[in-house]
């Protein structure tokens, strides 16, 4: 290599030199640069081999085997590590848009796990060009297939320490579609400042050099970096079905209808993956509780309904899309504008459940709007939650309730009735909780659910919005499998097995009872008898074509041994929460209105 060629990779310079080591086996750092590159950077900002090797002595911590994951030869001699009495190993995985694959990653676990059984208090040095994306990869799925970690726990672990973690979505993505499931996929974190700095000359992407794998030619590649393509073709469910007890809304079956508005409404919400792109909870536990304590949140009650985002893109162009991601049509139902209200509301995206309300013993269909991902293609799911309540209030409800009083919108005509579902400051949750309110709602209450004030909207699986349950009420659905077992000197018996994500193992297994004889590969939701110490049948999951992901799963288990009493979850709501700022209530009203009780269902609401 020449002088002339020598250049910086993108974005090395202020990179984080190196992480903390992770579960005392692995160090991530970023590429070293040997003597030839001095000429290119400043004292402080100096990283070669000796340096690392010399910083590590200070903690008593001996890399013994050192992975170089980068494509290219071209940053330092390798002759430089086995100076220091340390094995050195290449695994040369591209980068460029791509994580490691499948063989890569087997040899990774291979390599890593020989090595620990012959050196047990070794460390295993990593590095790609910046030691976050296709070494965090790696390491976690080291921790999943050899440690028995969560693939989200793991990922988190490798953020803890190599801040800010794995910050490219498509590696997330493809982590999860291994090792988890697509609904629980979690978002790449902010991109880092140094990330978005252009301290050289070359363009923005990931060892541009080894995308031809040759290094006398890389400093000059300019490919431009394009996101990845979703990975998995669309799971198309035949003979969907809107919810029981709804008239008048029909599934889209015309397959080039159905694949624009899938993916129209994933490009709406910028879900780089396939399926349902809808914003997914988590349990709460004693863990993630402590989020009630640390940043403003709002509650609502959590319904016991089914949910749809919806898709408004012009007149009779209403569409509900499904957590199957089956697409449905609604006829006949208005979202006039504001502004112009004789035009119709145009690309659109709303999120929220559908109910079934008792009113005077008639069943009254509801769609519970809760959250909102565009409005007439301005991206308001990128503003605050306090924000986009106010959106939902101001550009959807009211015109449609405005249009009512002027006789221009005839409800009795709509398949269901659309409203808003109201948020409070937690310091309400005590209300939410006894009787008078549930009594008060016209459908099954089930539990709370925590939003943070303060954040965007997140697709997939956001851990800091939370739901809490009793934990009597805490459930998971599984995938049934019926089987007849037969032992030698035993009569047959028939067990129910059931399963979660794509696991080829059980999670558990529980009697079959004659209501569940004819759910074999159904998927059914089951809760957690504590006195009999087994898992009790619930209900068929008709709306649901895949049981939880495992991670789910695990967590509703630890909710369940570690439970969130109500008597705990008040005394953090009320005693140890930060104090909202003044006037942040939903829809800008005063902190009076904000703490004011749930309304009654006497009350007139907007329908």
């Amino acid at each position: 290599m020449t002088n002339q060629e020598i250049k910086l990779p993108p974005r090395w310079l202020r990179c984080p030199r190196r992480g903390k080591p992770i579960v005392g086996k692995f160090l991530p750092f970023k590429t070293p640069l040997d003597s030839r590159y001095n000429g290119l950077v400043a004292d402080e900002f100096k990283f070669d081999v000796g340096l690392l090797f010399g910083s590590l002595k200070h903690y008593n911590m001996k890399i013994g085997m050192w992975i170089d994951l980068t494509n290219t030869d071209r940053f330092y001699e390798s002759s430089s590590i086995e100076k220091e009495d340390c094995k050195y190993l290449k695994l040369k995985c591209r980068g460029h848009g791509e994580a490691p694959s499948e063989d890569q990653t087997k040899v990774f676990i291979e390599m890593a796990s020989k090595y620990f059984t012959s050196h047990p208090t070794d460390v295993i040095g990593v590095h790609c060009t910046h030691g976050f994306n296709r070494t965090g990869f790696l390491i976690v799925a080291y921790l999943v297939e050899k440690e028995s970690w969560s693939v989200d726990a793991a990922i988190q672990e490798f953020a803890k320490c190599r801040p800010p973690g794995i910050y490219k979505q498509h590696y997330i993505n493809d982590l999860f579609h291994r090792y988890g499931d697509k609904e629980d996929i979690i978002s790449a974190p902010i991109l880092p400042d140094w990330c978005q700095e252009f301290d050289d000359s070359v363009k923005d992407n990931d060892d541009i050099e080894e995308a031809n794998g040759d290094p006398s030619h890389g400093t000059q590649a300019s490919m431009p970096t394009s996101a990845p393509g979703r990975h998995k073709k669309e799971f198309f469910k035949k003979n969907a079905q809107f919810m029981e007890g709804v008239r008048g809304v029909y599934a889209v079956e015309d397959q080039s209808l159905l694949s624009s508005i899938q993916r129209k409404c994933q490009d709406m919400c910028g879900w780089k993956f396939s399926g349902f792109p809808g914003s997914q909870p988590v349990s709460m536990d004693i863990n993630n509780l402590i989020y009630l304590k640390q940043k403003p949140y709002k509650v609502s009650w959590k319904a016991d309904g089914t949910r749809y985002m919806a898709l408004i893109n012009g007149p009779d162009n209403v569409y509900m899309i499904d957590r199957d991601n089956a697409v449905f049509h609604v006829p006949n139902l208005l979202f006039p504008s504001r502004k112009i209200p004789s035009e119709h509301l145009t690309e659109t995206l709303l999120d929220g459940e559908m109910i079934l309300d008792k009113v005077n013993d008639k069943v009254v269909p509801r769609y519970l709007v809760y959250d909102i991902v565009k409005f007439m293609g301005k991206d308001v799911g990128g503003t605050d939650f306090e924000r986009r309540l106010l959106c939902i209030k101001k550009e959807i409800i009211e015109p449609r309730h405005s249009r009512m009083i002027e006789g221009l919108l005839d409800k009795t005509k709509e398949p269901f009735s659309v409203r808003a579902k109201d948020f409070w400051d937690i310091s309400i949750s005590r209300k939410l909780l006894d009787g008078k309110f549930t009594s008060e709602v016209s459908h099954e209450v089930d539990g709370l659910i925590f939003q943070p004030a303060g954040e965007r909207y997140v697709c997939g699986r956001n851990p800091n919005v939370l739901k809490w349950k009793p934990a009597t009420m805490n459930s998971v659905d599984f995938r049934l499998d019926i089987r007849k077992v037969e032992k030698q000197g035993m009569l047959p018996e028939t067990k129910g097995y059931l399963f979660v994500g794509h696991q080829d193992n059980p999670f558990a297994e529980m009697k079959v009872n004659r209501e569940m004889k004819e759910l074999n590969n159904k998927i059914i939701e089951c809760t957690w008898d504590d006195e009999k110490s087994c898992w009790k049948f619930l209900r068929q999951r008709t709306d649901k074509s895949f049981p939880n992901s495992y991670d789910t799963a695990l967590g509703v288990c630890n909710s369940i041994r570690h439970p969130v009493t109500k008597e705990i979850l008040l005394d953090i709501v009320e005693r140890k929460r930060p104090m909202p700022p003044m006037g942040s209530g939903g829809g800008g009203g005063s902190r009076d209105q904000e703490l004011m009780p749930p309304p009654s269902k006497k009350r007139a609401t907007f329908c």
